[in-house]
This record gives C-alpha cells, structure tokens and sequence, in this order.
C-alpha cells in the first residue's frame, strides 16, 4: 500500500439529538471520493476523535470500513494515546479494518525524540497494518525532527508522517530531500499543502478538501506532472480557502460550512469545541 494524492479526514456530523449521523458520515465518504480524493481518514483530528465515546467511534470505523470495502478506497484510521501500551491494543483492532493507523507523536508525556522512536519501534513490532506518524508539535508538545523520523521511518510498519508542524520548516525540506525509502511525506498543514507537493510530497490528508475535492485532487495531479503554471495558480487559491476554513479551531468552521450547504444535519461541535461565527462561516462560503 502507498499512500499519495489527496486523503479527507472527515468530519464526524452531528443529528439534531446529538447522536453521530452515520448516513451523513456516509454520504460524505462517498462525495469525496467521487470528487477524485485517494482516501479517506476515519477518527482523526477533523472528526472530534477525543470527544466520541468509544461506541461512536466504532460506528464511525464501521461506516468508513464499508465505504472502503465498496469503494475500493484507502483508508486510514486514528489511533492510539499517549501510552506504547494503550496504542497497541487499541491498533490490534484495526487489522483487517483499516489499510493504515494514524498514530500521533505521543502527547503531554514529551519523551524526547529518542522515546518517541521507542514508542514507534515497540508498535511497529507490534501492529497488524502499516503505520503513518502524525507529526504535529503544537498539539502534543514533541517535536519530530528530520533524522528522528528517518529512523522511525525505516521501521518495518511506517509507512508514512503526516507533517503538520505549521509552516514548510528546515526539516521538513530536510526530510523531502532524502525520504526513507517507501515512506511518504504527506502534507498535513492544508495552508502548505501545495508548497509541500512543490517539493516532492507525495500527497497530504487535508480536511479542507471535504470542499471543492476536485480542485485539491487536480492541484496533486498538476504539481505530479509537472503543470507548474496550473498548480500555482489552484494552489494560491485553496491555500487561501484553507485559510479561511482554519481561521476557528478544527472543525467548526468546516462543519458551518457543510450545514449552510445542506450536506450535514448541523453544525453542531463537542464541547470544549464551541460552533464557528457566522462571520467565519460565511468568508469560506464567499470564497467558494
């Protein structure tokens, strides 16, 4: 399995009563997809993972199971915690499920980057599907640096990073500059993406593109073939879009949006997420 192009973290929307809208959800994976995105990510970041009980998440993993199973389509799966331990038992689940985990840089612990290759080097030993680092310091307090993930990369279960450390930084080129071998550099800041497959990344996991998919999908194909004058000019475009629908935390924005455009029931956000203002909402819906 590789992993390239355009992959949705989707969203998990909310009935009226609270409860996950599994058809929603459905109807979402399945929009995406036909819009040309490669995959699809279930309980990542975007889809309020951390506030989901643990039946929520299953039903959330079961529709996106059978969308993958109809569709032929990737898809990834967030899991784990801080703990080594906890994190395996909770990817032994997935084997069978899932084409990959996504599995954070661990959280508040703050091991150091020679704890952080342990915790990978224990669950790739341990883990029944491939594994991508989600490398995003400014939620978990650890950073990963260029020579820490190339030796998480040459694991035998790492298949990937999803490199969202808030801009195009010295080991981010580093690492696109001499990638493991069979490891894919996936953009995950939505902002960066084009500056990413610029150079060389191979894809991101981009929320953003739960909108105008189609674009996201041609702006990875244009930087792939090397269409610089298209990709420029898509990616100017969407990473100004990225920008407006990032202006609230993720993804209450993204959530007004998919409401005032009648493909979610609500709007609503778990606590401690509030919904987005009006005025946030309606930048994005300009833009489109």
């Amino acid at each position: 399995m590789t992993f390239s192009g355009v992959l949705v973290p989707l969203i998990t929307p909310f009935a009226a009563d609270g409860e996950v809208a599994a058809e929603a959800l459905e109807g979402l994976a399945h929009a995406v997809l036909d819009g040309g995105a490669s995959g699809l990510v279930a309980l990542g970041t975007t889809a309020e993972a951390a506030m989901l009980t643990e039946k929520e998440r299953r039903a959330v993993v079961e529709v996106c199971a059978r969308v993958r199973r109809e569709r032929g389509a990737t898809l990834v799966v967030g899991a784990g915690s801080s703990g080594t331990c906890g994190t395996a038992e909770a990817l032994r689940d997935l084997g069978g499920v899932a084409d990959a985990a996504l599995v954070a840089v661990p959280s508040f612990v703050r091991p150091g980057e020679a704890g952080v290759l342990a915790h990978f080097t224990e669950l790739s030993r341990r883990s029944p599907v491939p594994l991508i680092v989600y490398n995003v310091p400014h939620r978990t307090g650890q950073a990963a640096g260029a020579a820490a993930l190339r030796e998480i990369g040459a694991l035998t279960a790492v298949r990937g990073v999803k490199q969202a450390v808030g801009g195009v930084d010295a080991d981010t080129v580093a690492l696109l500059a001499d990638p493991p071998e069979d490891f894919a550099v996936l953009a995950g800041d939505d902002a960066f993406l084009s500056a990413l497959l610029a150079l060389g990344a191979p894809g991101g996991i981009v929320a953003t593109a739960h909108l105008c998919t189609a674009d996201f999908a041609a702006l990875a194909e244009a930087w792939r073939s090397g269409d610089a004058a298209r990709a420029r000019a898509l990616g100017h475009r969407l990473s100004a879009l990225a920008a407006a629908v990032f202006a609230e935390p993720n993804p209450t924005v993204l959530k007004g949006v998919l409401h005032a455009r009648g493909l979610i029931p609500t709007p609503s956000v778990r606590l401690p997420l509030l919904p987005a203002r009006r005025e946030s909402v309606e930048a994005v819906l300009r833009l489109l």
